[in-house]
């Protein structure tokens, strides 16, 4: 990550937009501004960023969709604006990839604090990752399983690559292969969310069990034949989650 971590505010609030910009510039951010999803693509193209903030309710394409389509391509940071008490806009919002959300009005220490939380578990996550590839660059023994079977697709761990029963790859972002290799290594053994935070963000740095939910709804979408009826990745109720390397593709 940069010195000065990029950040692009979504909003079709001019003065919103103006606002939050000034206040984390000061603060040593390097912000953006877009007031809708076609612009918000238009700086991205230009230079990526580290993290969004993104408005839901923004005239033509709301904000969930400009998520939903950012986290299909990347593992941007995400932090959704939402209206006050919109307890549906902020699950929905979790559910399609953000990191976190915040309730318009917006109070700004709030946010910072956020955004900063944010950017600690991707720079965690980042770090974990980097130490996973020297891991794999070390010769690994002959009987060592470096590709597993996870319901209809493989996980090579050495090239952290997941790919589909046509042999296409299927893309991950960061925090989706630190859970998988997790399960991976740990075969019939119910995982708690304390457990995934831990093997997930090793840095230890601030987390909340809901994101676990979320990233693991997501992986299941790319590994189980029926999502709704999850064989490979199984919840156990009141106690966390369980790989089946044995169910059926």
């Amino acid at each position: 990550m940069a010195d000065s971590p990029a950040i692009i505010v979504c909003d079709d609030e001019p003065d919103l937009r103006e606002a939050v910009a000034e206040y984390l510039t000061r603060r040593g951010f390097e912000v953006r501004g877009a007031g809708d999803g076609a612009a918000l693509r238009r700086l991205l193209a230009e230079r990526p960023a580290d993290l969004v903030v993104l408005d839901i309710a923004m005239p033509g394409e709301d904000g969930l969709s400009v998520a939903r389509a950012l986290r299909a391509d990347s593992d941007i940071g995400i932090v959704m604006l939402t209206a006050a008490g919109d307890v549906v806009d902020r699950v929905v919002g979790l559910e399609v990839g953000a990191d976190d959300y915040i309730a318009k009005p917006v109070d700004l220490r709030e946010l910072l604090a956020r955004l900063r939380a944010v950017l600690r578990r991707r720079e965690g996550t980042a770090a974990a990752l980097a130490a996973l590839a020297g891991a794999a660059a070390r010769p690994a023994p002959a009987a060592e399983a470096r590709r597993v079977r996870m319901g209809r697709t493989w996980l090579d761990l050495d090239q952290r690559r997941l790919t589909g029963p046509d042999g296409a790859e299927i893309p991950l972002g960061p925090s989706e292969f630190a859970l998988l290799r997790a399960f991976a290594e740990r075969p019939n053994r119910v995982l708690t969310r304390e457990t995934l935070l831990d093997l997930a963000h090793p840095r230890g740095e601030e987390h909340f069990d809901r994101s676990i939910d979320v990233r693991i709804a997501r992986i299941r979408r790319k590994v189980e034949a029926v999502p709704d009826r999850p064989a490979v990745i199984r919840t156990v109720r009141g106690a966390g989650y369980v790989f089946d390397p044995s169910a059926e593709a």
